[in-house]
This record gives C-alpha cells, structure tokens and sequence, in this order.
C-alpha cells in the first residue's frame, strides 16, 4: 500500500498512456468543460429537489395534498431561462461558447445570464486540466477528476444555502474508501482511521464551542466532506486540511468583518474552505503541510 503523500501509488491505464500528452490534456480540458455545465445543473437543482421532497414528505404524513407534484429532478425539466422560461436549445447549452455567443442574455427576453455559470465550466474545465496533467492517464487520474468536480459542487452549493448535501459527502466518503482498498490515495487502514478521525474532529470542535459559546459553530455537513477527505488521503493529510481550512476561513472572516459585510456572529459556509484544502492536499500532496504551518516545503 501507498500514499499520495510519496511519489509512489499510480497504476497506469493502459489506454490511456498510449495517447498522446497534448490529447490528453485537451479531452480532460474538453471534458471538464462538459461536466461544469452539468455541476451548474446540480448546484442549482439539488438543494431545490432537497426542499421539494421534504415538502412533499411531510404533506405526505399529514395526508395533505403534495404541494410539489411535478418531476423536478436533474433531468427533468430541460434547461430554462429563469426569468422568461424559455426552454434552452442544444446550442444555447455549449459551455462557455454559448454564454459568449449570447453576450451573457436570454436569447429570448435578453435578461442577463449570471457570470457563475461560465465560470463554474471554466474551474471544472481548468481542474481537470491539471488532475490530467499532475496524475497523467492513472487511476489517481481518473478518481482526481471526480473529487474535483465533487468538490466544485459543494462549494457553489455551500456558498448558496449553507447545505453540503448527505447526496454528495457521503457517495465521496464511500468512493475514498473504496478507491484505497486498491491503496490508490492512502493505504486502507490510513484511509479508515482518516474517516473516522476527520468526522470526530469537527464534531469535537462543534460541541466544545457549542458548550463555550452556548451555539452551533458548524455543520454536520462539514464534519461529513472532513471525513470524506479523510477516507481520500488517509489520517496523514489531516493536519493541513484543518490548518488550510481554518486559517483561510478565519481570514475571510476578518476581512468581511473588517468591510463591514457582516457581523462577528454572522454565520458563513466553512465547506468551501475545506473543499480548498482538499484540493491543495490532492494537487501538493506533502507540501500542503509545509504551506498550512507557512515553512519551506
């Protein structure tokens, strides 16, 4: 068993190192792309399908009408405009290019399409671009594309609600484990004890300060990405992913403090700082500690 804390731990595909370097990096560009605009679809609709079933369930128990009946869920309905509803043709669906072409309005009722759907395409597109390039055609490869796309989703979603949906934290913590039953990030014991340890971590944190300041200061939600992350890289990567997330946050903190955006006890997402640290311990591997206590790596 490896780590991806060594320079060992790739198992080549063989398919796919037969392609050319620049081929590569162009279908994992192209495809990074393609599954942005997809990450726009969930971002938007996932927590909508999470409000819709909880309504329609407590209807359901109270043997009152379903106040959402309708198919609403990934699929269906098509893409809209959410101003006109107009339906989107398969032109007016081409990452990036069509926002472009459209000079970022509704083809029909020219309201102003926002600026976070291309860009979520073009992170998708531009991180996938570089798990192809640091992991090259491996299976670290191919199951790096998969959390960064994972943990591009969570981030729009958390900055939004203040949700990390259980539909993609816990699919990622049973992926990270079973990844490593192969050691593919993290020896399997490393990556069991990673789970475990990164869940009760947050939640001591959560219950001291709950038990100090008398309210919560985090999410269950955190707890679960943390454990996530753990069952990915092992108890090993644990010390970054909690300095990197908590200096970064506590810095966002200070500075919206410090603009007047919001009070001391306003509460903000703390998911998209972890999912950061997730991508600087995916992408650095050991150097992410170094970085975390701000020493030469």
């Amino acid at each position: 068993m490896v780590s991806a804390f060594s320079p060992q731990g790739a198992f080549t595909i063989a398919t796919l190192a037969a392609l050319p370097g620049w081929f590569l990096m162009l279908a994992a560009g192209l495809l990074g792309l393609a599954v942005g605009s997809f990450l726009n679809v969930v971002i938007h609709r996932l927590p909508r399908m999470m409000e819709h079933d909880e309504a329609n369930y407590i209807a359901e128990l109270r043997g009152e009408p379903l106040p959402h009946p309708s198919r609403y869920n990934l699929a269906v309905p098509g893409s809209a405009c959410p101003h006109c509803g107009h339906t989107l043709a398969p032109w007016e669906n081409i990452p990036v290019l069509s926002y472009l072409l459209l000079r970022g309005r509704c083809s029909a009722c020219h309201a102003p399409i926002g600026a976070r759907y291309p860009l979520v395409e073009l992170a998708s597109g531009v991180l996938s671009v570089l798990a192809a390039w640091h992991f090259g055609p491996t299976w670290q490869g191919l199951a790096a594309l998969v959390l960064v796309w994972t943990l591009l989703a969570l981030t729009m979603i958390d900055a939004d609600t203040q949700l990390l949906p259980d539909q993609l934290t816990q699919p990622l913590l049973w992926l990270g484990l079973l990844l490593n039953l192969a050691g593919v990030f993290a020896s399997l014991a490393d990556a069991v004890i990673g789970a475990a340890a990164g869940y009760l971590l947050l939640w001591s944190v959560y219950w001291l300060f709950k038990l100090v300041r008398g309210k919560e200061g985090m999410g269950y939600g955190d707890f679960k990405l943390m454990a996530a992350l753990g069952a990915w890289f092992g108890w090993q990567a644990l010390p970054a992913l909690v300095l990197l997330s908590s200096v970064v946050g506590l810095l966002f903190g200070l500075v919206r403090i410090a603009l007047r955006r919001q009070h001391r006890d306003t509460p903000f997402p703390f998911g998209p700082f972890i999912a950061g640290a997730g991508l600087l311990v995916l992408f650095l591997g050991a150097g992410a500690l170094p970085l975390a206590l701000g020493v030469p790596g």
